[in-house]
């Protein structure tokens, strides 16, 4: 029997350093939903296509690939832009996940964990056991970004457009995982999660 871990939380408070660990346990996998949407974003693909025809030629960049900063600034401060980025991608991408879920599970896998920062909004957290939502002091969150290297400002609208995230799952969540302590603390707090994930 597959575990299913959905993992979710605002930018910066570590959900793929959460992920990461669990990855390390011998039968789990990991699935990013980020990555799985860069692989729908592909030149020639039909998702490229329509966020082109929704956003214009801005959202490329020069040699033809999507220009993903120059997008997240268009979306990041505008919610119909989000939504509408969002409806694109998130079909096409739900569907990709499905399959490397099931073909996780057909190999044999203990565990699979889903990175996503909209597992709740696209659907995802129903095919999951269970949630957890990682997060972190808000200052901690300021200086991860920057430590990055992410400009301020393009931090400070990233943060806003998640705003109320934690709010929206914490109800839904099977666990809380907060990752402003010590590394050593959070994965201490992270295998016994799992560990329990397993048994329960």
């Amino acid at each position: 029997m597959t575990v299913r871990i959905g993992i979710t939380g605002p930018i910066g408070c570590g959900k793929s350093t959460v992920a990461g660990w669990l990855g390390e346990r011998p039968g789990v996998v990991v699935i990013d939903a980020d990555v799985v949407v860069r692989g729908i974003v592909e030149p020639r693909t039909p998702t490229l296509t329509a966020i082109v025809e929704r956003f214009g030629p801005e959202a490329l960049a020069e040699d033809g690939t999507l220009d993903r900063a120059r997008l997240g600034r268009i979306v990041f401060g505008d919610a119909t832009a989000l939504a509408d980025l969002e409806a694109i991608t998130g079909p096409p991408a739900r569907a990709r996940i499905m399959r490397a879920i099931e073909a996780a599970e057909s190999d044999g896998a203990t565990g699979v964990v889903l990175e996503a920062i909209r597992l709740l909004d696209g659907g995802l957290a129903t095919v999951c056991d269970e949630v957890w939502l990682v997060t972190c002091a808000p200052e901690v969150q300021v200086e991860r970004l920057a430590g990055r290297g992410t400009d301020p400002e393009d931090a400070a609208r990233r943060i806003e457009a998640q705003a109320g995230l934690v709010e929206r799952v914490r109800p839904a969540a099977t666990r809380v995982i907060d990752t402003s302590g010590s590394l050593a603390a959070t994965r201490a707090a992270v295998d016994t999660a799992f560990d329990a994930a397993l048994g329960a």
